[in-house]
């Protein structure tokens, strides 16, 4: 009588495992594309929660991006990645409402993320109406598009011990900003409706180890989670006080 060894999952299988729990990703292994293969996900799932809301994708919403993540992923390797990457967002939000239609009207303040690697990290990150977000930094490359609505950026630098404002960028549908690795910008939501943005980072997000400075006194700390999830929080509880009332 024969007998049937059990067949070893391989590489991919794991690594996309790993990126649906790493996610949330409400998807089977069998709904997952083929891009996501064993050297994007290379990244422990145990990662530095700096506290902002992830808002699980749906599967339709994963595939519809699937051409622009691996135009980005390709860009990566380019000599110049973050000016080919900053070529490859320029295109996808140059038609904010079939960008919009890609990732789905955003209803409350979080982030969607697309891919998360060692390389490369792609979200579509959404602001209540008037939300704030005090001056922070990446430590990486960011390129930022905005497909719906108006993102307005302070950007700050470090003079001897103290920091000051430094330049602004308002950002509309359409339009496309980028970040040095050094940079240090924070982010204001000046209309009474949401706006989404895509960004994308040189590097692993959501494991680096950052720096936030207090909106008030402008006091530099290292990235609070707790602090960062209640702006989250409150960005949507009042959002949802004003639609009650």
């Amino acid at each position: 009588m024969k007998t049937h060894s059990k067949p070893k999952q391989n590489d991919t299988e794991l690594s996309r495992r790993g990126m649906i729990k790493t996610l949330g990703l409400g998807l089977t292994l069998v709904t997952l594309p083929s891009f996501m293969s064993s050297a994007m996900t290379e990244v422990s799932v145990e990662a530095l929660d700096h506290g902002e809301q992830i808002i699980p994708i749906t599967e339709r919403e994963l595939v519809d991006m699937q051409k622009f993540i691996e135009d980005c992923i390709a860009a990566n390797k380019e000599s110049n990645p973050q000016e080919a990457v900053k070529e490859v967002l320029a295109r996808g939000v140059s038609n904010p409402s079939a960008m919009l239609k890609a990732i789905g009207n955003p209803t409350e303040a979080g982030l969607k993320v697309f891919l998360r690697s060692k390389e490369l990290t792609i979200f579509a990150a959404s602001w209540t109406p008037q939300m704030n977000l005090m001056p922070h930094n990446h430590l990486m490359w960011a390129n930022i598009g905005i497909y719906t609505g108006r993102e307005d950026n302070i950007i700050w630098k470090r003079s001897e011990n103290e920091l000051e404002a430094d330049d602004v960028r308002c950002l509309f549908a359409g339009d496309v900003a980028t970040l040095a690795t050094n940079a240090i910008h924070s982010v204001t939501n000046p209309l009474q409706k949401f706006t989404g943005g895509l960004h994308i980072y040189g590097g692993d997000f959501f494991a680096t180890e950052r720096s936030q400075w207090d909106p008030e006194t402008l006091k530099e700390e290292p990235s609070n989670g707790e602090v960062i999830r209640n702006i989250f929080n409150k960005a949507n509880e009042q959002m949802h006080r004003m639609k009650n009332d």
